[in-house]
């Protein structure tokens, strides 16, 4: 049963809605045409088939509608707010992550560079071992001068391909943040309107209701995203050093350290996943608070690789430990003892973090391979992903005091049994022949 009206509403119909054709009280309302009705204009064939319901009633159905509107675009406008919010946060971020990138790209050609020549000083001396002809010196010094130019001109290309990456994100994001603005301010005239329009009168209400819902209802079916931006990840460092071979070290598992949730293999180049615990739990090295272990050998100058293989391990990190550490800028201070490379693998998913701080990355195929080098002097350490020959990320001037060793982690398993495992890579002799390359 209808409502009945207030006496103040009730005069109101009564003054306004009127027939001028019959000249009788208009006390109803056809939605279809949108106009007050007296009843012999309901009778009219014009109206016969029409829907056609009392006024307040009318009324009464528009003003839930419009409230039920009015509820959404407040949720929406604040989903906007939210989404604004983020876009700005993001400009400031990818700057950031630009000049982060373009730190490791210039860290990586230094490192480049240096190795460069290196290799070119080693090959010059044994050539000029076996051969003293000036002429061949000559064109030795002037293949290194070429190998240098052509190294410069492929991280400044990368320089280039990261700053165009680096503009058009921006661009996208501020083209975002002008469409997102622009919506936050047509719902915000929105809601106004609709709040006028429910606290209205049933006559005022029902003027261009049916317009009014309509224009509303299209404004929220407006969609409404963030800016897809590229990962300035994908900005890979191609190649590897061909150093990396003569710097490539034998490393082994240090058993003293390994937590009790850890199996080593014979030659202490795999560790695996088990049931039970170990003896000796409480010695004061072992890395109780994850499932970890140490390398056996450590490094307190020089630079240094390895490989780790870790196809078989679905949680797993790698990196150095160390007992102090000091950095500048964006470096491993966070940590105090680990800089590290985790993979996490579930189900077709898998992600790829670094530490610290904390940082994730993007990668298009999983990892089967994990190289990491590691320049003391320098303060620099990488990661690369060797099946594709190319760089993950690194961490540049950082300052070490004291031994860093290698470090391996699996994650502790939940009460299943984990066919995790991984494997240090064994060494790879230096090539005979190698060809100096960039």
């Amino acid at each position: 049963m209808s409502k009945r009206l207030s006496p103040r509403l009730q005069h109101n119909v009564t003054e306004d809605a009127y027939c001028e054709t019959h000249l009788e009280p208009a006390r109803l309302f056809c939605d279809v045409d949108q106009i007050t009705l007296c009843s012999k204009c309901c009778q009219s064939q014009e109206h016969k088939h029409h829907m056609v319901c009392r006024i307040q009633e009318a009324a009464e159905n528009y003003r839930k509608l419009f409230q039920e509107i009015l509820n959404t675009s407040r949720e929406k406008l604040e989903a906007a707010k939210s989404i604004l919010t983020d876009e700005r946060e993001r400009m400031a971020m990818i700057q950031e992550e630009e000049q982060n990138f373009k730190k490791m790209i210039e860290s990586e050609y230094s490192m480049r560079l240096r190795l460069l020549n290196e290799e070119c000083e080693q090959n010059l001396q044994r050539q000029q071992e076996c051969v003293s002809d000036l002429n061949l010196r000559e064109a030795l010094q002037n293949q290194v001068i070429n190998l240098a130019t052509e190294l410069e001109e492929v991280f400044q290309e990368m320089l280039q391909r990261l700053g165009h990456v680096g503009r058009e994100n921006m661009k996208k994001l501020k083209e975002s943040e002008a469409r997102v603005s622009k919506q936050i301010c047509s719902l915000r005239k929105l809601i106004v309107e609709l709040e006028r329009k429910c606290g209205e009168g049933a006559l005022a209400l029902l003027k261009n209701a049916k317009y009014s819902l309509e224009r509303s209802k299209s404004l929220l079916l407006e969609h409404l995203e963030p800016a897809h931006i590229t990962d300035l990840s994908l900005c890979h460092i191609r190649g590897l050093s061909s150093m990396f071979r003569v710097l490539q070290r034998h490393l082994t598992l240090d058993p003293e350290t390994a937590h009790p949730c850890l199996a080593l293999s014979e030659d202490l180049r795999t560790m695996r996943l088990r049931h039970g615990q170990q003896e000796g739990a409480g010695n004061p090295e072992r890395l109780d608070f994850s499932a970890m272990v140490l390398a056996a050998e450590s490094f307190t100058s020089g630079r240094h690789y390895w490989e780790v293989d870790v196809e078989k391990a679905t949680r797993w990190q790698v990196g150095i430990y160390h007992g102090s550490a000091d950095t500048t800028g964006s470096t491993a201070r966070a940590s105090g003892e680990k800089v590290l490379l985790t993979g996490s693998v579930m189900g077709t998913e898998w992600t790829l973090w670094v530490f610290p701080p904390l940082k994730r990355l993007f990668l298009e195929k999983k990892l089967d391979t994990v190289g990491v080098f590691l320049d003391y002097e320098h303060g620099q350490i990488s990661f690369y992903n060797v099946t594709e020959m190319s760089l993950i990320y690194n961490f540049s001037h950082c300052a070490f005091q004291g031994a860093l060793r290698p470090v391996f982690s699996l994650c502790i398993p939940n009460g299943d049994a984990s066919p995790d495992s991984l494997t240090i890579s064994p060494q790879r002799g230096p090539s005979c022949d190698a060809a100096v390359s960039p």
